[in-house]
């Protein structure tokens, strides 16, 4: 059971007190306090674990601060729906706003081999009014003898650059709880001039104590890719981690699935999933057509297959695109046959925002046909 309080409550004030006092009565119950910062006010969350399904729903909604109650339906209990269309969603991260409402595009290098490749990007993406990209320092690999990335090493000149063109939100995977403690070390020695949000690849999605421990710090958010061989619920319970540990700032992205039914694609798309997600919980998705198609081949159509994926997501509602771009592919230490190239940039934009409106106007269609079902 989940008791959302009403908007902007005082913890130190009688009401909430008494509050805590009632639930602290119960046998056979405890409960956790979770905030969720939305747009313009922050809406305290209360979960009950133990047995609940002795409390009657009335009488918690009678209680001191409390404006609904939520009986949970999933086992991902603070990032479900719960059958509630309603519960808050959605977060803002150093002036960008991520949710089922918003579409943020991250384009950018996979792997950060040299300054003068993180700079083309950067300065690209500002001339097009790019506030977010991806920059990949840590890189898990098939292979023991494949580039790793650079690491810490690179972390201060891609964080310097980012200032420099006014990039407010970095993508950047994490494998070990050491690379947290890195990416802050270097924020602080350059003087935080960006963000960083923490992405958790499809290798690490039940990696359980990296979970546990990205999912306790609050400072950055976090992009939780989908794992390639497990199931759709199983990825969602293994996001609920985050989110368990203090941390619900997460984004959820599909990446394709591993399975042989998708050649010649690198993976099996599955980005129909989006409105499933979206449904089920409150996490904004994100679809990574990059690592899905895993090439730049082109249809006869003259658009490449990356662009058809992602306007695939983008039309059924996906909140972000996670796509790799790079200046000279041919050359790229990690990825370089999915990379898009740099001239290609307004052109995929452009795409994507057509798919955009596609989706607005189903939208728009929907809420239409919902205001006024008989017609």
């Amino acid at each position: 059971m989940i008791l959302i309080l009403e908007p902007n409550v005082d913890r130190s004030a009688e009401p909430f007190s008494q509050l805590a006092q009632h639930l602290d009565s119960l046998k056979g119950i405890e409960y956790t306090i979770h905030d969720v910062h939305g747009r313009g006010q922050v809406l305290t969350e209360v979960y009950l674990l133990g047995d609940t399904a002795s409390l009657s729903r009335d009488a918690m909604r009678s209680l001191p601060c409390v404006a609904r109650v939520v009986r949970v339906q999933e086992s991902y209990r603070i990032l479900g729906r719960h059958g509630e269309a309603q519960r808050q969603e959605g977060f803002t991260y150093n002036g960008v706003t991520f949710s089922q409402d918003t579409l943020n595009v991250f384009a950018g290098l996979c792997a950060v081999d040299v300054p003068e490749h993180v700079e083309i990007m950067m300065r690209a993406l500002k001339e097009h009014g790019q506030p977010c990209t991806r920059m990949g320092a840590y890189k898990p690999r098939t292979n023991p003898y494949s580039f790793q990335g650079h690491g810490a090493s690179c972390l201060p000149g891609v964080f310097e650059l980012a200032g420099k063109y006014d990039i407010k939100v970095i993508a950047m995977e994490v494998t070990h709880e050491s690379h947290v403690e890195e990416i802050d070390e270097a924020l602080e020695a350059t003087g935080h001039p960006t963000g960083v949000m923490l992405q958790i690849g499809t290798r690490n999605t039940q990696n359980f104590e990296l979970l546990k421990h990205v999912g306790r710090q609050k400072r950055h958010p976090v992009l939780f890719k989908r794992g390639f061989g497990i199931t759709l619920n199983e990825s969602l319970n293994a996001a609920e981690y985050l989110a368990s540990e203090g941390n619900p700032n997460v984004v959820f992205a599909l990446r394709g699935m591993k399975t042989g039914g998708g050649d010649p694609h690198r993976n099996m798309v599955d980005f129909a999933h989006v409105p499933v997600v979206k449904r089920l919980t409150r996490m904004p998705v994100c679809v990574d057509p990059s690592h899905s198609v895993g090439s730049r081949d082109m249809s006869p159509d003259g658009l490449p297959d990356v662009y058809h994926v992602t306007a695939q997501g983008v039309i059924s509602g996906a909140n972000m695109v996670l796509v790799d771009f790079h200046p000279n592919p041919a050359k790229a230490l990690v990825d370089g046959p999915q990379a898009l190239r740099m001239g290609e940039l307004p052109w995929f934009l452009d795409d994507v925002a057509i798919a955009r409106e596609a989706y607005l106007k189903r939208r728009s269609r929907a809420d239409a046909h919902h205001a006024n079902p008989t017609s």
